[in-house]
């Protein structure tokens, strides 16, 4: 996946010009950002504080972490029950 040129803390600070009252128009020329892209960060960040962007992203890593443990692991299981298959 393409990463940002911005970081989650300055799309948060965007998020929050625009609470503040400013539109996604100007914001979007401001920053030169399309407005799919705002409505998109919108729906992933909006109400969050920085903490919170930087806990989702530590939870987001460790899960992908999990998972490729899990595939090795059942691997290495169906690779065991394979050979063993094979020797009786």
């Amino acid at each position: 996946m393409k990463r940002s040129r911005l970081s989650e803390e300055q799309i948060i600070g965007i998020l929050k010009e625009h609470q503040a009252g400013l539109s996604a128009a100007e914001l979007c020329r401001k920053h030169g950002v399309s407005e799919p892209t705002f409505q998109k960060w919108r729906s992933k960040y909006g109400g969050m504080e920085v903490s919170d962007a930087k806990r989702r992203r530590a939870l987001e890593e460790e899960n992908a972490k999990l998972k490729k443990l899990l595939a090795e692991s059942m691997l290495d299981v169906s690779t065991l029950r394979e050979m063993l298959g094979k020797n009786f």
